[in-house]
């Protein structure tokens, strides 16, 4: 059945109970330009000016996307087919589901087409902010070191004088032309999951900056402000029955539709160089102090994701609510967040931890997002460093128990050989793939080789009590199995679990 593009023009087909733009598109002006349109910025950020500029409080913070990559070139082609507008649906766990079309999103560019174009947007005055989605991987610091590699050919061939390519280039290259003009700088402002992000994103992009030009460096320094930054939106990759159920509701065909959870936030340390939209009024927090908001959601959700998914794969499961609904997994979180990452945790203004972790089981359990276990799974390289292993550092300097997260490390690994328990292969989706396959499959050899990898767990392998935890998983894993591993750890553990709970249904 043939149905009309989402556009401008046929939002007046859309059913009543769909939330439209009320605010006139045409007169807003672009206050913010953001590297890395994809689903969670277009359910975090999008959503959050959309609900000012229906307030009539940010008419010029509208914003224009910028595509980096190659595969970019598929969201310009959507968007601007669409007039930049797209729906989001937020789904809730009874099967409701809310839907809305967003218009704050009014112009992307896609870099590789006309990089001058986007430079020039940047040096625009009344560009106020430029905001980062580029993932966890994406700010190129050394997992080692934790400097910026200099050494990364696309970042080397820039300082070197080529044209701009990655998202520093740009930046630094904008912020030359704004200096330059005695234009004030602009605020970067990373949206990505990483603890300290802001503090990561300066130490990024003026680093690049002092190995082009040390004095543009200073002026960076000097004159941009990078916020710290928690953002929390559960949006699972849209697929292609995301974009039939959409049309089949709406009557109106969206390409790239985004699907997400209720649970909607973020915490937003309140330094800005030139100004920021209200957003404490679409459910934003100002603070001072991003950082025990950051642990907290690093250490709590990000790192029980991290706990779910690979022991969830191992044990056949393939969406995340149903693998939560496995009381071998919710114990493991729950004894997890309870027992190894709340005492790593500062206190937390204006939230009780024992509501925000059952608050995030729940999340969860939510079966109608149906986010996969292979996303969580995807890019742990920059993630598990990250988010566990310091967990794991701060209980071992505590002299506290690691069981906890010593299995899932083991499990990691485990995935990480590529074959799961049936002998099935594994797509593992690693930026380091090929070396992590390789040093978790020379475990049959060399029991310890994956953890001594010490770009990911530096010297972790040394130490007695993480060794000892990691060896009984891996064993463990090696001789019975997830399910027999979470099992036994369990009921040494003291937690009773219900031995007749169902097998899930991809293993029968």
């Amino acid at each position: 059945m043939s149905r009309p593009t989402l556009s401008a023009e046929s939002v007046r087909l859309l059913p009543s109970n769909v939330t439209t733009p009320t605010y006139d598109r045409t007169g807003l002006t672009t206050g913010i330009v953001h590297v890395g349109v994809g689903g969670f910025h277009r359910a975090h950020m999008a959503r959050t000016i959309d609900r000012l500029l229906s307030q009539g409080l940010a008419k010029e913070w509208a914003i224009c996307g910028v595509g980096l990559l190659d595969s970019d070139r598929r969201m310009k082609d959507v968007l601007a087919e669409q007039d930049h507008l797209y729906t989001l649906t937020v789904r809730h766990s009874d099967g409701s589901q809310d839907t809305a079309v967003i218009g704050s999103i009014v112009d992307y560019l896609w870099a590789p087409e006309d990089p001058e174009a986007v430079i020039e947007r940047m040096a625009q005055p009344t560009t106020k902010i430029v905001s980062l989605t580029v993932t966890e991987g994406g700010y190129n610091i050394d997992r080692v070191t934790g400097a910026f590699d200099v050494t990364e050919p696309a970042v080397a061939a820039e300082i070197a004088g080529g044209a701009p390519r990655t998202a520093f280039g740009f930046v630094t290259e904008a912020l030359r032309r704004r200096r330059d003009r005695g234009v004030p700088a602009f605020t970067v402002l990373s949206c990505d999951n990483v603890q300290n992000n802001g503090d990561i994103a300066a130490s990024a992009f003026t680093s690049f900056a002092d190995a082009q030009d040390p004095d543009l460096a200073k002026w960076i320094s000097a004159n941009v402000a990078f916020p710290n930054s928690m953002v929390d939106r559960i949006t699972p990759v849209t697929t292609r029955d995301d974009i039939d159920d959409v049309a089949a509701r709406l009557g109106v065909h969206d390409e790239w539709p985004v699907i997400c959870e209720p649970f909607f936030q973020w915490v937003i340390e309140d330094r800005f160089a030139a100004g920021r939209p209200p957003f404490e009024h679409a459910g934003a927090q100002l603070v001072d102090d991003v950082e025990p908001y950051e642990l907290m959601k690093l250490r709590l959700l990000n790192a029980s994701h991290q706990a779910l998914c690979y022991f969830g794969y191992l044990m056949g499961y393939r969406l995340v609510h149903e693998a939560t609904a496995d009381p071998l997994i919710s114990s493991l979180l729950t004894r997890y967040m309870d027992d190894e990452a709340t005492p790593t945790l500062r206190p937390v203004p204006g939230v009780e931890l024992g509501a925000y972790k059952r608050t995030l089981i729940e999340r969860f359990s939510n079966p109608a997002v149906r986010d996969t276990v292979a996303r969580l799974c995807a890019d742990s390289s920059d993630r598990i460093p990250k988010w566990l292993v310091p967990v794991v550092r701060e209980r071992l300097a505590a002299g506290g128990s690691v069981t906890w997260g010593a299995a899932v490390i083991a499990s990691w690994a485990r995935y990480a050989e590529g074959i799961d328990e049936q002998g099935e292969p594994i797509t593992v989706v690693d930026p380091l793939r090929d070396e992590l396959v390789a040093i978790a499959r020379a475990q049959a050899d060399d029991r310890l080789a994956f953890v001594r990898n010490e770009r990911l767990f530096g010297d972790l392998a040394r130490d007695e009590v993480f060794v000892a935890a990691y060896l009984t998983a891996s064993d463990l894993l090696r001789s019975g199995g997830a399910r027999h591993t979470l099992q036994h750890l369990l009921d040494i553990a003291g937690t009773r679990i219900d031995p007749h709970h169902d097998t899930p249904k991809e293993k029968l």
